[in-house]
């Protein structure tokens, strides 16, 4: 994906947005790029790292210089702008780090001292944030002989094993902390350490062009050579047991069924439905191991030559498996790396932690479900349920309500509950007009998602992992249905790249329009907010980035501001149950600050004089501004003309002006990785829900999670709480769940009434 762009960093501070510094990474599509080159351009529209939003920015060439994608990866690894830019004007240290390869001997600079070690891994360790393409690439370094045990990491980093090592002797670093022993030379990169066997692993070995299966006895050295004592599930001439030793280089760990001689597979699927079970592509199967069970999703069904038995191949939610969708270099399908089984399709057994409902609870939700047809769309009319509304809220409070978690979907579950459950703001969405091969997505997020939970208050888990399913076949990302993503994200793809949804938000800056789904709140490095408000928060955005609504949005997605998942800006922000967005619109009538009569002017300059409101855009009749920039110390300020609209000036006064007003209904919130959200139901500062699709589990590994909705009045009482009280209050000392809210928060939702009736 990264090969698609063009990658720049900022070298001088652009005209705008001041607040973004030099040493800023930036990138535009080759697509775009070639199309401007047409022109000879002395700008060009590109979109900034770490801002989390695909708005682009017109930046002057001149204040930018070209990096290749390696030295973007490597850059964007470093912790700030100014750190970034110093080490970019290192050419010599970015040349050789761009030439480090796996198995390079190094010198790790770890507070005042030079420890020694070797490159284990060099990659990404987090995926990208939508829209960017890339993340920063870091150096894990298993440290050597007196400096073992001076590390902090076994090569496991965020339950994801990069490299292993013994504890304490692995550290991940930047490459500005990492220098070579000896000169990079030419030489080929060192090939990526075999995986380590022990006495008990399932191995699959290759003996006489034919493989087959066995456990691990012993691992020695002999003659200079490892090798592997294995014990056999059958030998050479078909017998059961046995021992063989072999080479090391011959052995697989896992276990891959036993093949033919012949490279010559048949690739071709079986037609769905195959096998006893009803089992069929897309399937999600358990099946037992050496290790226990283990689970995962057929993504293929086919026959091997030399077998009788139909083939399955298993995507599995663990690095359980032994390659990514490859088998004996033939590709079947495409998973990440260590993910893919093949087996056979009567090993597979329905995954059995989606039958866990009693038979009552079964039959009860038998009696919701409507008949699908061979075609898996439902063969009755589709009529949505409306919202769930304040008296009829106790559909959805208790356990085992809401939407079941499973396998990293919180970000998908708290996303859905919160736009749907409660609000219409986007049932649009649900009922447009869509392409013959994006209609099944819009099907099963009206028939399987949104209906049973406004109607049952309940939505199982098979039917948000369809629904990723069908996203990861539409080719969108191949591991929708592994890997925890963004809510922004997944939004995206939905409303954009499948239902082709006319984008929420229009934004106006410079007198161009630029439309989005979503919006970042940046601040710049010079705001004075402590404990801010969500409207405080906007506004700050809006000026530092010189934007304005170009209209009012039905629905209004804000991300809060913050690094990655971990690192918030701010301690707590208050939530705004209510947006005033008309001070930020481009367009209409607004009022004077100070006398409410027609405004004529906006001073950005005011916009942190503290004489009028602690913050807020400042605008004015005539009158008031002239006599608000007459004191000296706004005597240099310069007040622009709003936008009127034409022939309003020629009304008679007074001006009877409606202010536009945005309601807040639903906030995601993030902590350690794990999404939640809290929805406003109701008119009371009361009137509050907690969402967790897995807050509690039952079960291991073969058990599954119970998904919880409660009530939360308390986040009430900190509403009404002053300032100065907020600040106070300690977060590990507040109520119920309100500290989440008022801490964790990562995007909140609003609605506008009016629009919504017209999107």
């Amino acid at each position: 994906m990264s090969s698609d762009y063009l990658y720049f960093i900022l070298t001088e501070t652009p005209e705008r947005p001041r607040h973004i510094s030099p040493g800023r990474i930036c990138f535009i599509s080759g697509f775009n790029f070639r199309s401007k080159l047409r022109d000879s351009p002395t700008k060009l529209p590109v979109v900034f790292m770490d801002t989390r939003t695909s708005l682009s920015y017109e930046i002057e060439m001149s204040c930018m210089t070209e990096l290749s994608a390696d030295e973007a990866e490597l850059l964007q690894a470093l912790s700030g702008d100014a750190e970034r830019l110093r080490w970019f004007r290192d050419e010599a240290a970015l040349h050789t780090a761009v030439g480090l390869t796996v198995g390079s001997p190094v010198t790790v600079e770890e507070g005042a001292q030079l420890l020694r070690g070797i490159i284990r891994y060099i990659g990404r360790l987090t995926r990208p944030n939508y829209p960017e393409p890339i993340t920063g690439r870091f150096f894990g370094i298993e440290l050597q002989g007196d400096d073992k045990g001076k590390g902090n990491t076994d090569g496991t980093l965020n339950y994801e094993t990069f490299f292993t090592c013994k504890k304490d002797c692995g550290i991940f670093v930047p490459f500005s902390r990492v220098r070579p022993v000896v000169p990079i030379s030419p030489s080929p990169p060192a090939q990526p350490e075999r995986e380590e066997l022990l006495p008990g692993d399932r191995v699959t070995y290759f003996i006489k062009n034919y493989y087959r299966l066995g456990m691990v006895v012993d691992v020695k050295e002999k003659g200079g050579e490892q090798l592997v004592r294995i014990s056999t599930d059958t030998d050479e001439n078909g017998k059961t047991g046995g021992e063989v030793e072999i080479s090391i280089q011959c052995v697989v760990k896992g276990e891959v069924p036993t093949e033919a001689d012949s490279t010559d597979v048949n690739t071709s699927p079986l037609e769905p439905n195959a096998g006893d079970l009803g089992l069929s592509v897309n399937s999600m199967v358990e099946l037992a191991l050496a290790s226990g069970n283990s689970y995962g999703i057929i993504r293929w069904i086919g026959m091997l030559p030399g077998r009788q038995e139909t083939m399955a191949g298993l995507e599995l939610e663990d690095e359980k498996g032994v390659s990514d969708g490859t088998f004996k270099n033939e590709r079947f399908f495409e998973c990440p790396p260590k993910r893919a089984l093949f087996v056979k399709l009567s090993s597979c057994r329905p995954d059995s932690r989606f039958q866990y409902l009693s038979a009552s609870h079964s039959e009860m939700m038998s009696k919701h479900e409507d008949p699908e047809g061979d075609s898996g769309h439902s063969a009755v009319t589709l009529d949505a349920f409306p919202p769930v509304s304040t008296e009829q809220i106790q559909v959805l409070v208790g356990r085992m309500k809401g939407i079941q978690g499973h396998c990293n979907s919180c970000y998908m579950d708290a996303a859905l509950f919160s736009l749907f459950s409660c609000s219409s703001a986007l049932d649009s969405m649900l009922f447009k007009t869509t392409e013959p091969q994006d209609a099944p997505i819009q099907h099963t997020l009206l028939h399987d998602i949104v209906n049973p939970l406004r109607s049952k208050g309940f939505v199982e888990a098979r039917h948000i992992m369809k629904l990723r399913q069908q996203l990861q076949n539409h080719g969108y990302s191949r591991s929708f249905t592994t890997d925890e993503k963004d809510p922004e994200e997944f939004l995206i793809v939905i409303m954009h790249h499948i239902l082709a949804l006319e984008p929420l938000l229009k934004l106006s800056a410079g007198g161009k329009v630029q439309e989005s789904y979503c919006y970042q709140i940046f601040l710049d490095q010079n705001h004075s907010l402590v404990l801010p408000t969500v409207q405080q928060l906007l506004e700050h955005s809006f000026h530092s980035a010189g934007l304005k609504l170009a209209e009012v949005p039905s629905c209004l997605m804000l991300q809060m501001p913050r690094f990655g998942k971990k690192f918030k800006m701010f301690d707590k922000i208050i939530p705004s149950l209510e947006l005033d967005i008309t001070d930020l619109l481009s367009e209409g009538p607004q009022q004077c600050m100070l006398c409410g009569n027609l405004a004529q002017e906006e001073c950005t300059d005011c916009f942190k004089d503290t004489a009028f409101s602690q913050t807020g855009f400042k605008i004015f009749c005539k009158t008031c501004s002239a006599q608000v920039h007459a004191h000296p110390q706004r005597r240099f300020h310069q007040p622009a003309p709003l936008d009127i609209p034409a022939g309003y000036l020629s009304r008679g006064s007074p001006h009877t002006l409606t202010r536009d007003k945005l309601e807040l209904f639903a906030v995601l919130c993030i902590e350690t990785s794990h999404y939640v959200s809290f929805i406003k139901y109701g008119p009371n500062s009361q009137d509050w829900l907690f969402f967790d699709s897995m807050a509690d589990r039952q079960g291991e590994i073969d058990g599954f999670n119970i998904p919880e909705v409660h009530t939360c009045p308390e986040v009430g009482m900190y509403l009404e709480m002053s300032p100065a009280e907020l600040a106070n209050q300690v977060p590990r000392d507040m109520k119920g769940v309100a500290k989440r809210l008022f801490c964790d928060a990562y995007m909140y939702l609003y609605q506008s009434s009016s629009m919504c009736l017209y999107r």
